[in-house]
């Protein structure tokens, strides 16, 4: 076979779509763990190009999966293996903030580099280094965007130019102004201050909140400090219905409620990782980035 789309368990469904929509075969990546922690894996025959779908939340076992398995694929046949991670871990800390600390985004260019040929991720949380082409110098990379998926999805839920996009802090407005072109509306940013991993304090522009329908976005949600904080200050100011979109969703039950009780009616996010408030696919997203690799 020229191409196919290979995954673990986790994430099966969304890799199955993804095959469905470029129109090449899935097979799952077979995995056995041995008492002692150790895992054996294999996969079917490779293609020749192969695809390997794995979103990278709760990463450590997976990245030594992710070396097996493509050391199989390697073996079986593959002349171009492309790592499919919508989530891609580790990217945050790229500088040692104190002695002796790893560089975890070099560690991990480093490491993924020597076993793929390509890598295709979204909305990677980047900072100081800003493309995901510095971050991976060796090879193919690229960061696409969930900014289209949210406003399209947004706009079959009645949200339109009458409404305003919010980000809870300056590194958001990126994502709010692309999507608040996408559905003409307006679109603000609050100012963050945090005080710990848990302790922020957000402040919005003086601008006409009262009474508005809020679409608040954000790239990660993990510890939800943030996004509960700003929900707060929106509902201080007298915001409608607060609607929360989400690229990667990695907060358990507890964040969830706690979001919820803050104010927001809604939560939405993308299947960037498997999570029960999947709502917005990125299947397309991802087939039109990959349609070029079954042209060559």
């Amino acid at each position: 076979m020229s191409a196919a789309v290979f995954s673990f368990s986790h994430g099966r469904s969304d890799a199955e779509a993804l095959a469905g929509a470029l129109g090449v075969p899935f097979h799952e990546i077979s995995i056995h763990r041995f008492p002692d922690g150790e895992s054996r894996v294999a996969a079917p025959e490779a293609a020749a190009t192969t695809f390997v779908y794995c979103p990278l939340d709760r990463p450590n076992e997976k990245l030594v999966e992710l070396m097996f398995v493509a050391d199989a694929l390697r073996r079986g046949g593959a002349a171009r293996l492309v790592l499919i991670a919508p989530y891609l871990c580790y990217m945050r800390q790229d500088k040692a903030f104190h002695e002796g600390e790893a560089v975890s985004q070099q560690a991990m260019s480093r490491y993924l580099s020597s076993l793929f040929d390509r890598i295709v991720t979204v909305d990677a949380h980047l900072h100081r280094v800003s493309r995901i082409e510095d971050v991976f110098p060796s090879i193919e990379a690229q960061n696409l965007t969930a900014t289209g998926a949210i406003a399209d999805f947004a706009r079959e839920q009645g949200i339109g130019p009458q409404a305003l996009i919010a980000g809870p802090d300056e590194e958001s407005i990126q994502w709010a102004r692309r999507v608040g072109d996408r559905l003409g509306a307006d679109a603000i940013a609050g100012r963050k201050t945090r005080r710990g991993d848990r302790n922020v304090e957000i402040d919005f522009p003086d601008c006409d909140i009262a009474g508005r329908t809020i679409l608040l976005l954000d790239d990660i949600v993990s510890s939800g400090g943030t996004v509960v904080t700003a929900i707060a200050r929106l509902k201080e100011a007298g915001a409608g219905d607060i609607h929360l979109a989400i690229t990667h969703a990695l907060f358990g039950e507890e964040i969830e409620q706690r979001l919820r009780e803050a104010g927001a009616a809604s939560i939405w996010s993308t299947n960037s990782v498997p999570h029960p408030t999947n709502a917005i696919s990125l299947v397309p997203v991802l087939a039109d980035a990959l349609s070029g690799e079954l042209k060559s």
